[in-house]
């Protein structure tokens, strides 16, 4: 399984020449680069997967991007806005979900048992306000209809973090924080760090990665063909490794 090193917040961008420029957040990149590379060796097309905030790569994927790929809904709306002209919205398409989860410190000393036990106990919650996951706190407390329930997880949370990788930077670095309201597949890609605690059925969320095609990459054969095998059995499997649902 794919580690996230140095967190998201660092580029991984191809050290060798790429017939197929791709580029999204960090989250969904550890399957997407296992996908890159499965893709490569299937079909001898290489693919550079440049991930990280939006901030750092918008730049470089205004001048190249084959294809780009979200970490929500709402994420691949501002892609949208932003790449506009740039971006064929006939070709966004969503892929892969994953749910909501809890991250604790291994071996769940609190004894953290889901979202209803960060809200009643005395615990310092961390969770992402923004990229991907803009609303996805509130979404996941509120969504019983519990008033008091939103007020006890909201009252507990003591760090908000910008992005995930932030995130990362925070849980790796103050040890204070008890849980981390996120998506599975970060505890997947980084098992040693934290454990897992799964958010309660009624109240678990689930969020998609989308995938577009440029106006460039839509008139390359190779840039089409590898969203094609995004959705393939071979690709599903990858993407299933890694916490993603179909």
């Amino acid at each position: 399984m794919l580690a996230l090193t140095g967190a998201c917040t660092t580029l991984a961008a191809a050290t060798t020449p790429a017939s197929i420029q791709v580029y999204g957040p960090g989250g969904p990149a550890p399957a997407m680069k296992a996908a890159a590379l499965a893709f490569e060796r299937k079909t001898g097309t290489r693919v550079a997967v440049t991930a990280g905030p939006a901030p750092r790569w918008m730049g470089a994927a205004r001048v190249n991007a084959d294809i780009i790929f979200s970490g929500s809904e709402n994420m691949m709306t501002e892609f949208s806005h932003s790449f506009a002209g740039q971006l064929d919205p006939s070709t966004i398409e969503p892929l892969y979900i994953r749910p909501s989860t809890i991250l604790v410190r291994p071996g769940n000393p609190k004894n953290i048992a889901g979202i209803r036990s960060l809200a009643a106990g005395n615990h310092r919650i961390m969770v992402v306000a923004g990229a991907g996951q803009v609303g996805m706190w509130e979404d996941v407390a509120a969504r019983s209809g519990d008033r008091e329930l939103l007020a006890g997880f909201r009252s507990n949370i003591a760090a908000y973090a910008s992005n995930s990788g932030l995130a990362l930077e925070r849980w790796k670095s103050d040890p204070s924080i008890d849980a981390w309201l996120i998506w599975n597949h970060w505890q997947a890609a980084n098992p040693e760090i934290a454990d897992q605690v799964f958010v309660e059925p009624d109240l678990v969320i689930w969020r998609p990665m989308d995938v577009a095609l440029t106006q460039q990459g839509r008139s390359r054969s190779e840039a089409v063909s590898f969203v094609r095998f995004l959705k393939s059995d071979e690709a599903r499997g990858i993407f299933e490794a890694q916490g993603w649902k179909r």
